[in-house]
């Protein structure tokens, strides 16, 4: 079985969050969610999460996948936390997946992930023109090797079905969508 993290900020958008941790646990993808801090976690609109974990416990295991949920001010949260650069540096080191959406690819940035890449944000999230060679486009799920970014709130769904398909493969993502009663 596949194992995601999800790394959860103060301030975090909860749309983006609740949306990947839901369809991929649909998936029997086993997530874990991790809070910066001890405790419950407030989002950009003041939904108050309760992570499975702390950070600090969470990295002491090995994962398929991290995904970064956006929002603000937790994009930057996540950016600049150097657990969760050096996180993202060792997956992309072990050649696993990193995945980020909205405001959260500026972690990824950061992180020296999207240099060369092809990849999409929340507008204005990133700045195309301080990262050396990346292609930026306004597609709403974007996927380039191992790194995936995606948009934001609307497109919350879309990206994770597409990390479902890449973890657990096409049939299970169109069980998942096609249990959703999307149009």
């Amino acid at each position: 079985m596949a194992s995601v993290l999800v790394p959860l900020a103060q301030g975090c958008e909860e749309l983006e969050a609740v949306t990947v941790i839901d369809l991929l646990r649909r998936a029997a993808i086993q997530v874990t969610t991790a809070g910066l801090d001890d405790g419950p976690v407030t989002g950009a609109r003041g939904t108050v999460l309760v992570p499975d974990t702390t950070l600090d416990e969470a990295l002491a295991h090995d994962y398929d996948m991290v995904v970064l949920p956006g929002g603000l001010p937790g994009a930057d949260h996540l950016k600049n936390d150097p657990r969760i650069i050096e996180l993202l540096q060792r997956m992309a080191a072990h050649e696993r997946y990193t995945a980020a959406i909205c405001a959260a690819p500026r972690a990824l940035a950061h992180a020296g992930l999207l240099d060369g890449r092809t990849a999409t944000s929340f507008p204005g999230a990133i700045d195309p023109d301080s990262i050396p060679g990346l292609r930026y486009v306004e597609r709403p799920v974007v996927i380039d090797g191992r790194v995936i970014t995606s948009r934001g709130p609307g497109t919350a769904m879309d990206f994770a079905l597409e990390l479902i398909g890449l973890l657990a493969g096409s049939r299970v993502r169109d069980d998942v969508e096609a249990a959703l009663q999307r149009p």
